[in-house]
């Protein structure tokens, strides 16, 4: 039988880095070396600015790095996320002895996916996080300023526009 050929669909994938790898490579090599390895998942790949955020949720840590992602990719919403578990687990996450929301060497969130609404188990697109967080809309609108949320249909930056207001 033939593989199911897709067609390319671009996607957006959020990193955020906080934790030095057990190699000793900082967060900030991690993120670098992970983008690098996204390459070779996605074609086309651009890369957003590394900015330095507070951490959320659980504010007793280091601060964290992010940037977001953009590539094409031609296999399944379910494809890419077996595929950026194993990046994070190349530079050593392990999700079952950590913290939620806690230290980490390499998160990876699939915020984007063309234009596609999910809600499965385990995956959910878009991130179902994303219009709270700046550090994650952030680098995604420097990639796609006129970005729209697919499951609303709303400017993204109106998005992050109100997450500022309420951030002072």
């Amino acid at each position: 039988m033939t593989p199911e050929i897709r067609p390319p669909v671009e996607v957006v994938l959020g990193l955020g880095s906080n934790r030095a790898g057990a190699d000793g490579r900082s967060p900030r090599l991690i993120i670098g070396a992970a983008v690098g390895d996204l390459a070779g998942i996605l074609d086309g790949v651009r890369a957003a600015s590394v900015r330095k955020t507070r951490p959320v949720h659980v504010t007793d840590q280091p601060a964290f790095l992010n940037t977001a992602v953009a590539g094409f990719y031609r296999g399944s919403p379910r494809d890419l996320l077996c595929a950026v578990n194993a990046v994070e687990a190349e530079y050593g996450r392990d999700r079952s002895r950590e913290r939620r929301w806690g230290e980490r060497t390499l998160d990876i969130d699939i915020l984007l996916f063309g234009d596609m609404v999910i809600a499965e188990d385990g995956l959910v697109i878009p991130h179902p996080r994303l219009k709270e967080r700046a550090f994650a809309l952030e680098p995604l609108l420097e990639l796609f300023p006129a970005a729209r949320d697919p499951a609303g249909g709303g400017y993204l930056r109106d998005v992050l526009e109100k997450i500022r207001l309420t951030d002072v």
